[in-house]
């Protein structure tokens, strides 16, 4: 991965590139594959750095240098695509809370080096073509620079499937855009620094994909009033290569943290 400066000095040479590049291939595990799900998480991006200051950690450059944006659905960013656990690791012994923590440096397999998040950048550099980087960069603020998202990323949940790392990130920018130009998009941008109902949230999630993806989303807050920092949604990994549906969303146990009312966040402290 090329550092977030040199990516921006190339970024117009990328999207002339774009208008005659082929369609990205799908994303497939070459390896591991026994897996039914995934999980595309996404950060309230103002939020995220909200709870960085509260909690007095290092800010990173992507929280130093946030800028407001007249378009509030910049905001939603990408954080990951995590497989879920498969079942030939499973059947190691491996359970779900173990995977989570571990990912691709669960033992005994894959077994790979473990990538921190104390350390991101300390991780293998991705792979990804100039094209892909440029993309990435738009939605992903901790790509790159001193950050280093996209590598810990790949490294914890990417690389021992064997994804194409072009593959894998471009679907998260898919899914990221599919996102903000749904009905849930719309509600976010609307309600951009204001408090809203979880059951408000729910409503848009279900005008977007229909009453049963409700139970697919899993949301985090941090602070008291609380704000919301990041939202997890859980997919079948069948349909992964489709635009998002009905059929796409996968229920999972636990809603989140987030309550009953919580703060769509807006840049500042």
């Amino acid at each position: 991965m090329l550092r977030k400066d040199i990516v921006s000095r190339f970024s117009a040479a990328a999207v002339a590139l774009c208008a005659c590049s082929t369609v990205a291939a799908p994303l497939q595990a070459t390896q591991y594959a026994d897996f039914d799900r995934y999980v595309l998480a996404l950060s309230w991006q103002t939020g995220f750095c909200q709870s960085m200051h509260d909690r007095k950690r290092d800010e990173p450059d992507e929280c130093r240098l946030q800028k407001e944006s007249d378009t509030k659905t910049d905001f939603l960013t990408v954080h990951g695509l995590w497989p879920g656990l498969p079942k030939s690791i499973a059947a190691r012994g491996v359970d779900e809370r173990r995977w989570m923590r571990f990912g691709c440096a669960t033992r005994p397999v894959p077994n790979l080096p473990e990538a921190r998040a104390s350390r991101k950048c300390a991780s293998a550099e991705t792979g990804l073509s100039l094209e892909a980087a440029a993309k990435l960069n738009e939605v992903m603020p901790g790509a790159g620079g001193n950050s280093c998202l996209e590598r810990y990323e790949y490294a914890k949940h990417g690389v021992c499937f064997g994804f194409d790392p072009d593959a894998y990130f471009g679907t998260m920018v898919r899914m990221n855009q599919e996102v903000k130009a749904s009905a849930l998009g719309a509600f976010l941008a609307a309600h951009y620094g204001k408090p809203i109902a979880r059951s408000a949230f729910d409503d848009a999630v279900a005008k977007s994909w229909g009453p049963a993806a409700v139970k697919a989303v899993k949301l985090t807050c941090n602070g008291n009033p609380a704000y919301l920092t990041e939202m997890q949604i859980s997919l079948h990994a069948a349909a992964i290569n489709a635009p998002l549906t009905s059929a796409s969303f996968a229920p999972q146990p636990h809603p989140g943290n987030c309550g009953k009312q919580f703060v769509l966040d807006s840049v500042g402290y």
